[in-house]
Parts: C-alpha cells; sequence; structure tokens
C-alpha cells in the first residue's frame, strides 16, 4: 500500500493518459488509502466502462495483489 502511495502520482498520470488515448471525458484526480484498499477518485461520475479501465490498469500494477482488487462500481 505504502509503495502505491508513494507512486501514485505516477498511477494518475498512467490512467488520465490512457483515458485520453481512447477519447473519454472523464480523469482521475487522486488516489487515497481506505483501510486496506484504495480509492481512485475522478472528475465527474463514471460510467461502468471508465471504471472498467482504470480497474484494468490497477490489476496490472506489480505493487498490488490483484486478488484484493474489488470490482469497480459507482458511490
Amino acid at each position: 500500500m505504502k509503495r502505491v502511495m508513494a507512486q501514485s502520482n505516477v498511477y494518475i498520470d498512467n490512467i488520465n493518459r490512457l483515458l485520453k488515448d481512447i477519447k473519454l471525458e472523464i480523469s482521475t484526480n487522486f488516489i487515497c488509502p481506505n483501510n486496506k484498499r484504495i480509492v481512485v477518485t475522478a472528475n465527474k461520475i463514471a460510467v461502468f466502462l471508465d471504471l472498467n479501465i482504470v480497474e484494468k490498469y490497477i490489476k496490472k500494477l506489480n505493487d498490488i495483489d490483484s486478488s484484493n482488487i474489488m470490482s469497480p462500481r459507482l458511490p
């Protein structure tokens, strides 16, 4: 978790680049810890496709155990 937070600015930049490359109008703002998981916030309400792209990126990170990643959801 500490590694993710230390590199959060890099992860946010990479996620935003992915979203921009496929011409989505959403961008991520920041990553914050919440108990034993992380929360990625966005600039506006996302559709499931947007959330799925973010989830796929996070699952590829070596610093996170992908079995602990919950499905994306809207608040």
